[in-house]
């Protein structure tokens, strides 16, 4: 017998149970945080460990390479001589302690309009289309897109037939435009489309986006007008940093080409050469531009 004389037989299974959590304690809760901080200390490790902080020319922290951030005034605008990064719904924006996406799908085409004190929600639709033309405006292109209108909403028609969802159209209504706005279409199916009256449900209509004229790849890239699923995202697609370039130089008093080269020291490819697709890292992108002319961001 293993068993000590002097230890009662009902004590084993309490004593193995206790030699376990001692010995995960010592495993787990000691060595394995030991050995992967001291690994962490590797040289090429080091920094991302510790978060990979972002400093400027003068040693202050200017956030991380692995978290993106926003580059906007006291008002909430973005600043001219800067790049921007992807929108973001993690709390008031790129709140690592708030990290969340919008949980909005493609069927998301319809604004919920605001009901007495409540405010309205936009659809994402509407948010994309908002977006691209803010772009547009700011980048001196086209903010057009398909399922777009104008004036920078989702093209969406509530369409009432004589059999519900069959028959001939009775009634046609621009779902995301209310009155007094005037409808982006004048006519659907030889039916007048009106404006959306405040308060009037529309849930009987057949939803309907309408492609309209837009091309089919839009001068704004998509992802200058979705946010990642994290809300963290620190990068931006090479096509999205190129529609910037223009003025980000012109705002800094700089060549294009010269940002462009900076641009290109800042674009990491395919991870392993496959995969993924090429980002330009935002953050160290706009900290090298303030080195080479400190002061002209804003």
């Amino acid at each position: 017998m293993n068993r000590r004389p002097w230890l009662p037989a009902r004590w084993g299974p309490p004593l193995t149970a206790i030699r376990v959590v001692l010995a995960l304690t010592v495993l787990l809760g000691l060595a394995y945080p030991l050995g992967m901080t001291a690994a962490a200390q590797v040289p090429g490790l080091r920094d991302r460990a510790e978060g990979s902080p972002l400093t400027g020319p003068d040693g202050e922290r200017l956030g991380s390479e692995l978290i993106g951030q926003s580059f906007e005034d006291a008002d909430g605008e973005p600043l001219p001589g800067y790049f921007q990064p992807r929108p973001s719904h993690a709390g008031t924006g790129y709140d690592a302690s708030a990290s969340a996406a919008g949980n909005l799908g493609p069927e998301s085409t319809v604004d919920t309009p605001p009901v007495a004190s409540t405010p309205g929600v936009p659809s994402l639709l509407t948010l994309v289309c908002a977006r691209s033309r803010a772009i547009g405006l700011r980048e001196g292109v086209d903010g057009g897109r398909p399922y777009c209108t104008a004036d920078g909403v989702g093209a969406v028609l509530g369409v009432y037939r004589a059999h519900g969802t069959t028959g001939r159209v009775t009634r046609v209504v621009s779902l995301n435009q209310p009155c007094p706005a005037r409808p982006f279409r004048a006519r659907y199916a030889g039916v007048a489309v009106g404006c959306a009256r405040p308060g009037e449900d529309h849930a009987r209509a057949v939803v309907t986006p309408v492609r309209g004229d837009a091309p089919a790849r839009p001068a704004v890239p998509g992802d200058a007008v979705t946010a990642s699923g994290s809300g963290l995202d620190p990068h931006i697609s090479p096509a999205y940093a190129r529609l910037q370039t223009p003025r980000v130089a012109a705002r800094r008093g700089l060549t294009e080409d010269a940002v462009r080269t900076l641009v290109t020291a800042h674009t990491t490819g395919r991870a392993l050469g496959v995969l993924g697709e090429p980002v330009v890292s935002v953050a160290p992108l706009n900290a090298a531009l303030d080195r080479l002319r400190p002061g002209k961001g804003a």
